[in-house]
């Protein structure tokens, strides 16, 4: 499982003159961390399963129907932005159901953005090993099933709805007891805990709804914490700023817990440290303890080598694209070592050619996704001015388009001019659209808004997705059929994933 260094290293050039590079590139670090993370241990090293795609409707017509009838039933409850921040409700459920998520240990994820495709790759990591995994992560793509995976794939739509249907008596103890009712998300998380139980797994994979503190996902006691890049969303709920973002999400932190920590904003490390200390958890910080020595672009994704914990892992293939995803590799690492005891319990790496097979499985639809070619269309669930930069950053480094044209459809409580802004330098023109959620923003609303962004001769409005690619797939067919034009769908997961359907995927 392991691959023990060699005996005499005295020929071998320090692993630590290439990360120096690291150390020195991280950036606006502030010199009052010192006095926290003195407070603070760190970890410091001594010396998969199959690529799943988003399933389809169940072929039988008894199996699809009944599963229509659980959606149905599930879309009565509160949805996944009605909140009542208290773990209550998810606390009753789990002790009527004997504490299932008590049962295997877990690997819990917060953050803003990238929290899905780290899941996928930590998921993978731990199969390449074998482990049974869990893989909790939210929201799905095209299928509800999406949201809990065992050994890689998604629950298939028989025993996704055997699930609900054995918690179903206990949730509706629940609902009789509570001032409130299990929200949707709460029920799904009940069904998640109890589904991994009964597999069972060896490990969870689990990533929050939103924040941390009192998100429905928290009645867990992960031994590995991640936090992801912090930045700012659902700053109604959250915060205005990532350190007060990051106080929600510490909460996910818990006695004697390890922490893995994407590059962060000041204020939110801060805040996290801080957190740390409190706990007694250890700490590993990219840029410091673990990161990405180097990378370059590589037919169909890109060739890495990470720093873990326990040392370098050379020329890595990761088949997704863009800067952000070698990052999310390195934190993925990083937790599967911290996992294992890497770095404080054992000082060797893990076995290298396992993790190369690892990462080299991965897949996250929906994240840089092509779907078609001539002219290339590509999907991104970006969301959010941050994830927007990542994306359009990565669109640029990995496809040589001519022309790129954008389909745009928002949710009405996002930051959408900050999300336009981040797209402008790329988009030649951009399509508003809107989906099918009732959480969309209006088209014709949208569409005034970039007409503020862009121009208005940048801009057509579409209010039917279908009508919107249609009509940005013929202006990227304006180049000509070997002149480079794309189209890129984003600006929600919802977008994206109608996109998906009507592309063919799934």
């Amino acid at each position: 499982m392991s691959e023990l260094p060699p005996d005499d290293n005295s020929a071998l050039p320090d692993p630590l003159d290439s990360f120096d590079e690291m150390i020195e590139a991280e950036t606006n670090r502030d010199p009052d961390l010192a006095v926290i993370e003195a407070g603070s241990r760190t970890l410091r090293a001594q010396s998969g399963p199959p690529r799943a795609d988003v399933p389809a409707r169940p072929a039988d017509p008894e199996v699809d129907q009944a599963l229509r009838e659980v959606e149905a039933e599930l879309a009565t409850r509160w949805g996944e932005t009605k909140l009542e921040p208290s773990v209550s409700r998810i606390a009753a459920l789990m002790d009527v159901l004997g504490e299932p998520q008590r049962s295997y240990p877990s690997i819990h994820i917060t953050g803003t953005n990238g929290k899905t495709s780290t899941a996928r790759m930590i998921e993978a990591l731990l199969g390449a090993f074998d482990l049974r995994t869990g893989r909790y992560t939210s929201p799905h793509v095209q299928s509800i099933t999406e949201r809990i995976s065992l050994d890689g794939a998604p629950m298939d739509a028989e025993r996704f709805i055997e699930t609900y249907r054995d918690i179903k008596p206990y949730v509706e103890m629940v609902d009789a007891s509570q001032e409130y009712r299990l929200s949707f998300f709460e029920v799904l998380t009940g069904m998640a805990y109890a589904a991994f139980a009964d597999a069972p797994v060896d490990v969870a994979v689990v990533e929050v709804g939103m924040g941390g503190s009192w998100d429905a996902t928290n009645v867990i006691d992960a031994d590995v914490a991640v936090v992801t890049p912090i930045d700012l969303d659902h700053t109604d709920r959250l915060g205005n700023t990532p350190g007060e973002i990051a106080g929600e999400k510490a909460g996910i932190v818990k006695q004697d817990a390890t922490v893995i920590l994407a590059q962060q904003p000041v204020d939110a490390a801060q805040v996290l440290l801080k957190k740390a200390v409190e706990v007694d958890a250890t700490v590993a910080r990219e840029g410091l303890e673990f990161g990405v020595v180097s990378r370059q672009l590589a037919v169909g994704g890109q060739m890495v080598t990470l720093r873990g914990l326990g040392g370098e892992y050379e020329d890595v293939f990761l088949p997704l694209h863009g800067p952000y995803q070698a990052h999310n590799a390195a934190v993925a690492l990083a937790a599967v070592e911290a996992f294992f005891g890497v770095g404080s319990q054992r000082p060797e790496r893990l076995d290298i050619d396992t993790v190369r097979k690892a990462f080299a499985s991965v897949a996250s639809p929906g994240r840089l996704e092509v779907v078609r070619r001539s002219p290339t269309v590509v999907l991104d669930a970006a969301h959010n001015p941050a994830g927007a930069r990542a994306t359009a950053e990565a669109v640029s480094e990995a496809f040589d388009f001519s022309r790129l044209i954008g389909v745009v459809g928002a949710s009405g409580d996002k930051n959408v001019r900050g999300l336009l802004e981040a797209f402008e330098p790329i988009f030649a023109e951009v399509v508003i659209t809107q989906n099918s959620s009732h959480r969309a923003m209006d088209a014709d609303e949208l569409a005034a808004i970039a007409v503020e962004v862009f121009g208005e001769d940048r801009v057509q409005v579409e209010p039917r997705l279908p009508d919107a690619l249609e009509e940005a797939i013929t202006l990227a067919e304006e180049e000509g059929e070997f002149a480079g034009g794309g189209v890129l769908v984003t600006g929600s997961v919802i977008t994206v994933g109608e996109a998906r359907l009507l592309l063919g995927r799934g």
